[in-house]
């Protein structure tokens, strides 16, 4: 008897338009990126499939920059854990930006791992100033 294959993979990432975690429906992508602009309460993230892995435990991980609490003491990466609901099950995995904007700045990695085995993981870079993509060099420039 053979056993079955579990399949993990990323199907985007980027930004998406604003989620509430309360939802069952996740966010819709806007761009495929790993620069985010640093602006409040931009929506970044990725979002993976999981075939063949209903009751699987992933855990996952954001390691952020140096970001200070309250009483200046660096935060810790945000780590939890999730269950594949059903054999073809998408997960998002995201962040946002809130204020202040300057000790945000820097590279934030995210990462869903399986008994210690890493399935999926992104860095994104958040910028304070985010340069023109082609798309908006096209419309300035009337083309």
């Amino acid at each position: 008897m053979s056993k079955l294959r579990s399949f993990f993979d990323i199907t985007s990432y980027g930004i998406y338009k604003h989620w509430d975690e309360h939802e069952k429906a996740l966010p819709k992508i806007k761009t495929f990126t790993t620069d985010i602009p640093a602006e409040l309460d931009i929506e970044f993230g990725f979002i993976i499939n999981c075939k063949k892995a209903k009751g699987k435990k992933l855990t996952y991980c954001i390691y952020h920059p140096d970001i200070p609490d309250d009483k200046g003491n660096i935060m810790p990466p945000f780590e939890g854990e999730v269950y594949v609901d059903n054999n073809d099950w998408d997960f998002y995995l995201g962040d946002t930006i809130w204020p202040p904007l300057e000790n945000k700045v820097g590279d934030w990695r995210m990462v869903i791992e399986l008994d210690g085995k890493i399935l999926a993981e992104k860095t994104f870079s958040v910028l304070l100033e985010h340069g023109d993509g082609e798309i908006q060099f096209w419309k300035r420039r009337g083309y």
